[in-house]
């Protein structure tokens, strides 16, 4: 248990952080979902339209150092080949 004031602040500020980030993470998760039902659909512009949506949404989370740049490269990648794929 935190002993200290400044210790006390920092456990308020990581639990703060920390919620922040999960919502974070699962509205960009829920992003790539639909995309993904889209192309599971066959719906090429429905497909389209979330990917545009989605790529925001995942370079903002790669800009904000939620997730790996990289990862938000391969997202992006992996998903408008199959879109393309259509």
């Amino acid at each position: 248990m935190a002993n200290t004031a400044q210790a006390r602040k920092r456990v308020r500020q990581a639990t703060k952080r920390r919620e922040h980030n999960v919502a974070l993470r699962s509205r960009m998760r829920t992003y790539v979902k639909r995309v993904i039902a889209a192309i599971n659909a066959k719906d090429k512009d429905q497909a389209t339209s979330a990917f545009r949506e989605m790529s925001k949404m995942v370079d903002s989370a790669a800009g904000k150092g939620l997730i790996h740049a990289n990862k938000a490269a391969r997202h992006k990648s992996r998903l408008n080949a199959r879109i393309k794929a259509l």
